[in-house]
């Protein structure tokens, strides 16, 4: 598995997103809740065990219909939608701070891995992958002749 550096970036843009959020609510320049909603993308933890590489990713509120997952090229993608609860009429929303929306999260696998065996769970909000390592190619004595 391809191990991904840390940007502190994302964290400064993600901190300038929710300021600006703070002082349009502040100011009443909020817009609709549905409009208000930012992108997200689930948090995800990859581990290595002997044997295999699991993968497991926080989706709460999500159902298993909105969720896929596809490999192709060695490239592992998960694509889902948490989809926005409409607001009645009758309801008062004073905050909204879970974000809804589309995202995509894709890993580069590496080269010995068995693609075709890999196993999705779903259960309690969180989507485990568990992707098996190929065997080792064992070296073979070749016998010279002559």
């Amino acid at each position: 598995m391809a191990i991904t550096r840390w940007n502190p970036m994302r964290e400064l843009l993600t901190m300038h997103d929710q300021l600006n959020r703070l002082f349009d609510e502040s100011f009443g320049r909020s817009q609709s809740a549905e409009l208000d909603y930012g992108a997200w993308s689930p948090a995800v933890d990859l581990r290595e065990e002997e044997g295999q590489y699991v993968i497991e990713a926080d989706m709460p509120g999500m159902k298993r219909e909105d969720i896929e997952v596809h490999v192709e090229n060695n490239v592992l993608s998960i694509r889902g939608e948490r989809k926005f609860e409409e607001e009645t009429k009758k309801d008062t929303y004073h905050r909204i701070e879970r974000a809804y929306g589309r995202f995509t999260r894709s890993f580069a696998l590496p080269s010995r891995v068995e693609a075709d065996k890999i196993t999705a769970t779903y259960k309690d909000g969180i989507l485990q992958l568990v992707v098996p390592k190929a065997e080792e190619s064992k070296p073979k004595r070749i016998a010279i002749k002559g």
